[in-house]
């Protein structure tokens, strides 16, 4: 990571050439996901044949995302309004900022939330990286094959047994990209960016980053004190996926190894393969926290006032927006975009921010990964399956 701010930094020329080494490790990562939810969820299901401990932790699993992706947005709130870093913001909009924005606007399709959870072609659902639809059906495959007698079951559960332990392995292999794959990522990122453009939004970079800080300190931190988590277990697991996470700025580069790991520290592989995917659809607690930060912020520096019943509502409304959207590509700038324009303010302005958005997607994406392998512990202590 350090030698890739330094090459960002001295050899930009260079830098900008590396982001091919952060491409082919995502290109190897998105090989792994889809099958290795799938073998590791029907195992989960069809060995154990525990049907109703699914449905159990699928609901103690949204209980939690609900509560504390609800707090992110409140922290997010609580931060911008006490830094007031909108207020007297040059929000200059760049050409290449608009195209990029458009470019995002034309993709954007009808999003239902509960529909678009449902595959309707689970070979399309692979080939978009949808992972709440490859969830859904690993977890219908596995109901289905759990309901076989024995004598059926066996060569085929046999088989996703050997795929699963195949696919932990491939990991183990990928992950030897992943130390060129953050170094590059990070040397792109620098040289890209430049510092001219974080002038004038320095002071939303730094309330966002506060912010996350806050929300880990005030709501990660006492949550894992109240379910006796084993911190140093936790950062010695949590480690290796958040750097990949941070750098990357793509949550799903961290998942194979994060299951890997967290599996390691003692919580049963069906617990990992069920909470922690289905979190990066409804867990995003980075994302939904600047999601109501951007939104007042760019209230702020179109010199409008949002009162807290205003600031309430679209609270309201980012609780509804901001879960199941981890698959559309772009998500947080659209939900923001059609947020703001809800508050009847011109969603232009939102363009401006596309420019910083690569350093603000290393946080939010971070704390989204911290975010989901705790949201795995607790309900694998809820379940009483961990003792760590």
């Amino acid at each position: 990571m350090f030698l890739g701010c330094e090459i960002g930094f001295t050899i930009p020329e260079f830098a900008l050439k590396l982001n091919v080494l952060s491409g082919i490790f995502l290109r190897l990562i998105k090989t792994i996901i889809a099958p290795l939810l799938f073998s590791t969820l029907v195992v989960g299901i069809a060995a154990h044949s525990n049907l109703k401990q699914v449905g159990r932790m699928g609901l103690k699993a949204i209980l939690y995302f609900e509560v504390v992706t609800t707090l992110a947005l409140f922290i997010g709130l609580a931060a911008i309004n006490l830094t007031q870093a909108g207020v007297g913001a040059q929000m200059n909009v760049q050409q290449t900022q608009v195209d990029k924005a458009n470019k995002l606007l034309e993709q954007k399709q009808s999003h239902d939330a509960l529909l678009d959870a449902f595959p309707e072609n689970i070979a399309k659902a692979v080939a978009e990286n949808q992972i709440l639809q490859v969830v859904v059906f690993s977890i219908l495959f596995g109901i289905a094959l759990a309901r076989l007698s024995d004598e059926k079951k066996k060569p085929l559960l046999q088989f996703v047994e050997s795929l699963s332990e195949v696919m932990f392995k491939f990991t183990d292999l990928v992950m030897y990209v992943a130390p060129l794959a953050v170094g590059g990522a990070l040397a792109y990122t620098i040289a890209n960016m430049g510092f001219g453009v974080l002038k004038s939004l320095l002071m939303l970079i730094g309330t966002l980053y506060l912010a996350l800080t806050a929300f880990i300190l005030l709501v990660l931190v006492p949550i894992g004190f109240m379910i006796k988590l084993p911190f140093r277990k936790f950062i010695d697991a949590i480690s290796e996926p958040v750097s990949i996470a941070f750098a990357t700025s793509t949550s799903e580069a961290a998942l194979p190894k994060a299951m890997e790991n967290l599996e390691k520290m003692g919580i049963p592989r069906k617990i990992v393969a069920f909470v922690l995917p289905t979190g990066y659809s409804f867990n995003l607690d980075g994302s939904t926290l600047y999601l109501s930060l951007a939104s007042v912020f760019i209230a702020q520096a179109c010199g409008v006032e949002l009162n807290l019943g205003q600031q309430i509502q679209m609270v309201l409304i980012l609780m509804l927006t901001s879960k199941g959207v981890a698959g559309v590509r772009g998500a947080s700038f659209l939900i923001l975009v059609s947020t703001v324009a809800s508050l009847g303010l011109d969603p232009q302005k939102a363009f401006a921010i596309l420019a910083i958005d690569a350093i603000m997607d290393m946080g939010r994406t971070t704390v989204n990964v911290i975010g989901n392998c705790l949201a795995t512990v607790v309900v694998a202590k809820w379940e009483g399956e961990f003792n760590g």
